[in-house]
């Protein structure tokens, strides 16, 4: 990096001196306490009053921008809420002025004063007493929204949220996604649980887990890959509506759609089929896209999308074009905008759902915007038929991805499981599709990342 001819290492010394300048003058670097009372936007949507009534505020945030010189100087203070101009000015500081000469842009400062409109019409608060509040000793990328390299972006992130807010606008929006999935849920019934992450058998999908050791049992585990055997177990138990937000693992490939720690939204709910499902499905995609975008119809990569509109359902064969193959699926999805069901799976690729037939199972998949959203089944509980499928999994040796038998849950089927249907939504997918993101690294806030010596 570099700022005036100078290397970042220059820069680094150079708020290094100035720390040490502000320590002989008997200054706190970092105090523990701020007495800010407003957030910037409450200032902001508030100013004709706080104008009005004459009213000492106290505000708090980072320094993102410093200029003028002699008796004056004008900065910019952000906090997590916005953006508000300050006035420094050395009549009213007194000697306290001189310390503004110490402060550096990242800085976060306490600022104490009055409001007033300058004549190019910007709300500005009149300091009358600042202290600093935590010294930056990094300078950030030359100029705002200066941070562009994807790989640093993601390395860190706390740097790309401090200089793009944009990006900090995205994961609010992601916050939001989960927030109404889960009001929607609970506000129809369901009953948020939580299973173990850690788990002696890695069931509930198909998939490569990762492993680790646990040393007070000296056994190895893994980390879960699904929580669906375990929501199970608790249909088994006697509840009838449940849901879990769950943290899954999965040691598979990185790309535009995969990454190997994931969300996954899992719901089970007694007495319902495939379905009821499908129709509860677009009940809730429809709330989803209203509450977060206040409108039914809404841009999915570039194409416009009404959910009001019943999504169509096509069985796989036909999807697939009778090629019943992962590629030859994967390519209907990529060619899917609109919200669709893809129904009745084959029977071989579903060892946990409930036959339709002798191919195929009451199955589907939520595919949108070329992504597959969420998928969903009448769960299997036979215990004899669960046993067997188990049993075919197991004789697919060379198959790494193959589900392993679980005894345990076979011993639960047997004490009795509800007809029941189960439900599953990538949680990351759905959020990459309504913030049209074209990669799953865009909306982790700290994806990993490989060495960057490689």
């Amino acid at each position: 990096m570099n700022q005036l001819g100078k290397t970042e290492r220059d820069l680094i010394k150079a708020r290094e001196d100035k720390r040490e300048k502000l320590e002989a003058a008997g200054l706190e670097i970092y105090p523990a306490k701020s007495d800010r009372n407003y957030t910037v936007k409450k200032v902001l949507d508030s100013h004709k009053e706080f104008i009005a009534g004459n009213e000492n505020l106290k505000l708090a945030g980072r320094i993102i921008s410093l200029r003028g010189h002699g008796a004056i100087i004008f900065a910019d203070l952000v906090d997590e809420s916005g953006k508000i101009q300050l006035f420094f000015k050395k009549d009213n500081l007194g000697d306290d002025f001189k310390i503004i000469e110490l402060l550096d842009i990242g800085d976060f400062v306490g600022a104490t004063g009055k409001l007033f409109i300058t004549k190019a019409g910007e709300i500005t608060l009149e300091v009358s007493e600042f202290k600093l509040l935590t010294k930056s000793m990094r300078p950030l990328p030359e100029k705002w929204h200066g941070l562009s390299d994807i790989e640093t972006r993601y390395r860190q992130r706390y740097v790309d949220l401090i200089v793009n807010p944009e990006v900090k606008e995205l994961f609010y929006k992601r916050s939001k996604i989960i927030q109404t999935l889960r009001n929607f849920l609970i506000n129809n019934g369901f009953l948020e649980v939580e299973t173990p992450t850690l788990q002696p058998i890695a069931g509930g999908a198909v998939a490569k887990p990762f492993i680790t050791h646990y040393n007070a049992y000296d056994r190895d585990v893994y980390l879960r890959i699904a929580p669906e055997l375990y929501l199970k177990r608790l249909i088994v138990g006697g509840f009838e509506k449940i849901f879990e937000f769950a943290r899954c693992f999965r040691n598979e490939g990185v790309d535009a759609t995969h990454n190997p720690e994931f969300t996954n939204l899992e719901f089970y709910w007694a007495y319902a089929d495939y379905e009821k499902l499908m129709s509860f499905t677009e009940d809730l995609m429809r709330d989803l896209v209203k509450q977060v975008f206040g409108k039914m119809e809404i841009e999915i990569y570039g194409k416009k999308v009404d959910f009001n509109k019943k999504f169509p359902r096509v069985t796989f064969d036909k999807f697939t074009a009778g090629k019943n193959t992962d590629d030859a699926f994967k390519i209907g999805v990529k060619a899917t905008s609109d919200p669709t069901f893809v129904i009745n799976h084959p029977i071989e690729i579903s060892p946990l759902a409930k036959k339709k037939d002798e191919k195929t199972v009451e199955r589907f998949h939520l595919i949108l915007g070329g992504l597959e959203i969420a998928n969903a089944f009448s769960e299997l509980n036979d215990p004899i038929d669960q046993k067997e499928r188990f049993e075919d999994q197991v004789k697919r040796k060379e198959d790494e991805e193959q589900h392993p038998y679980d005894q345990d849950f076979i011993k639960a089927l047997e004490y009795g499981m509800p007809p029941t249907a189960g439900w599953g939504m990538g949680v990351d997918r759905i959020v990459m599709a309504l913030t049209g993101s074209k990669t799953m690294r865009e909306i982790l806030l700290f994806p990993f990342m490989k060495p960057e010596d490689k």
